[in-house]
Order: C-alpha cells, then structure tokens, then sequence
C-alpha cells in the first residue's frame, strides 16, 4: 500500500476541501493507500476513518505539498472548489480521483452527537437556531457585507429566528445585537459540533459555508442543512456555490465581474505590507465602504432567501416569541458571566 502524507498550511476552509479530497482518493482507490496529514486544523480530522499517522522521516512515507492550481482557470472552466486537490493529486500520482460527494468530509462522533450544543448549554432548552457571520479574516475586506443589513435581517426575524453569532477572536466581526454571542468562544472542534444542531447558516464565502454542506445534520432535519452566502462578485459562483446553499452573487451584473469572479482581496489598502495592498489586487469599484457587488446585495435579499427556506419546509421557526426573548435573556447573563471571569 502506497504511504502518503498530504500536506497544506492554508486556511480552514481550504483543509474542508482537502478532506473532500483524501475521501475521494480512497473511494476511488480502495485498499491502496494509507494516509496521514499535515495541516494548521487538526480538529477538522477527528474521528476520519481514512487517517492513519505516519511518520514522515519513514522513507516509504512520501509527502505531498498539496495545491490546487485548477483556481487559476476557475473563470474559465466549469469546476467546483472541490475538484482543486483532487485534479492536483491525479497529476501529482497519475491518478483518476472523482469526486464522490458535492461537499467536505467532516465527521462527528457518536459521542459528540449526544452531547448538549453550546447553545442549549446557555439558553436552558433546545432551540432551533441560526449561525451568522458578520465579518472574516482582516486581511480579506473585499468579503465582507455591511453590518447594519446584518442587523436588519436580524431585526427582521425578531422573536422567529434565534440567531448565533460565531467569529475568531484575532479576525474582524462587528456585534450585532438580540444575537447569542459566541464571537472568540468556540475553538475549531467547538464550532464543528455548532453547526451539527445548527439549522441554518448565515455568511459571506467563508469556512462556516463549507462546513454548512459538511457537517451532517441532526436526525430529523432535511439531509441539506440551510445555508444563505452573501457572495457579491469575487468568486465565480460555480466555484464556490453548493446545490442547496441559496448563493447571493452579483457575477455578470458589473463590468468588473463580467466573465466571472474578480479574486480582488481588499476593498481599499490598509498598510500592513502585504501584496494584497497592490494596486491589482483592489476593488475597481467600491461604494461607501462596500464593493458595489456587495452594495447591490440588500438586505430584503439576504432576507427573503432566509425565508424560501422556511416556506419550502427546509426550517421551522421557533414556536413562539417567548422562547426568543427567554434565550436572548439567558445569552446577556451568560456574556456577563464570561466577562466577570475574563
């Protein structure tokens, strides 16, 4: 059997799509490999039944830097994110890996299956609720929406949809208000086991939308969990977009992402040094604080495609106000708490 260790130190949205690869290579090659990694996000391999640690310094242990160059074409070609360390690995070992799933290869175990979310840990019971992302990583604004439409969406579900507000701590995500505040409160494993009872999710192209099609759901939710992505137009929407998501983009609708997505990473430069200040890897056409594909994203969009959701069956709301206002109740005590002790 061929040894091999798959190697990537990007983010994790990138390592979900590395497990979508080494799930592949063994469904496709049964009984030929055994394989370990090598990656920034270990939590993200727990409990995966293809991982078998291997040494690297064993000299029949061969180690692959893994990529995926196929994004350089992605305007181009008509792939998914999920072929991109796939077709890398068929080059690298003369291989013919198909995908066999359209989403990642996260598990959960039993074990975790059975314990309380950390939101029914807060509120006392266990509600349906939403996770949403306000913000991302610093050093990519060009993704980021606009919080108070964040907030509008909330406000409009007042008392109908508990939501969830997740986030790093070193990243940016503005507050947004009668949310249960998780912001810098979950690790990687945390945050996996959120999105199991998660019934849906709310974010622009980030992690949480990839682990959204990952993650399996709860017994008696739809196999597809809901997802909403604020998208405008820096990817190509088929690069990105999984079946069930509703994918908010604006590719085609502006010059500047007429023949797909414009990989721009910042909105204007913010003086850290780093390539993306280049003049090329800006906005061309930025309204306020917004690139004008994601100003031309509203917030009566983001909200009616919540609401397709709930209206096709996908998601229930909660049965009453009262339970909404009680979880908010306990979500402030519970902040205060982990304020007093910080």
């Amino acid at each position: 059997m061929r040894r091999l260790i798959l190697r990537n130190m990007q983010s994790p949205g990138d390592i979900v799509m590395l497990t979508a690869a080494l799930r592949d290579l063994h469904l496709c090659y049964p009984g030929q490999f055994l394989t370990d990694t090598r990656t920034p996000c270990p939590a993200l391999w727990e409990h995966n039944p293809w991982i078998t640690p291997l040494n690297e310094d064993d000299p029949d242990v061969e180690v692959i830097d893994c990529e995926y160059p196929l994004i350089h074409r992605s305007n181009q070609l008509p792939y998914h994110f999920i072929h991109g360390f796939s077709q890398f690995l068929n080059a690298r070992l003369g291989l013919d890996i198909r995908p066999a799933c359209f989403h990642g290869d996260i598990h959960v175990s039993d074990q975790e299956k059975r314990w309380y979310s950390q939101v029914e840990e807060i509120v006392g019971e266990a509600l349906p609720f939403w996770i949403v992302v306000s913000g991302g990583k610093p050093d990519y604004t060009a993704k980021w929406w606009d919080r108070e439409r964040y907030q509008q969406v909330v406000d409009h579900f007042r008392g109908r949809i508990l939501f969830v507000q997740v986030g790093e701590g070193g990243h940016r995500h503005p507050p947004l208000r009668n949310i249960i505040d998780l912001r810098g409160r979950t690790d990687l494993r945390q945050l996996v086991r959120l999105v199991y009872h998660a019934q849906g999710v709310l974010c622009p192209v980030t992690l949480l939308m990839h682990l959204a099609a990952a993650v399996e759901t709860k017994p008696g939710m739809p196999p597809s969990r809901p997802c909403v992505v604020v998208a405008g137009g820096r990817e190509p929407t088929h690069w990105e977009a999984y079946p069930t998501h509703q994918f908010i983009h604006r590719a085609g609708a502006l010059q500047c992402c007429a023949d797909g997505g414009c990989w721009r990473s910042r909105v204007t430069p913010i003086g850290d040094g780093d390539e993306k200040d280049l003049p090329q890897n800006l906005c061309v056409d930025v309204v306020g604080h917004l690139p004008r594909c994601l100003d031309m994203v509203t917030a009566s969009d983001v909200i009616r495609a919540i609401e397709l959701y709930f209206e096709g069956g996908a998601a229930s709301y909660l049965a009453h106000p009262g339970q909404w206002l009680s979880a908010l109740t306990h979500g402030r005590a519970e902040n205060a708490h982990a304020s007093h002790s910080r």
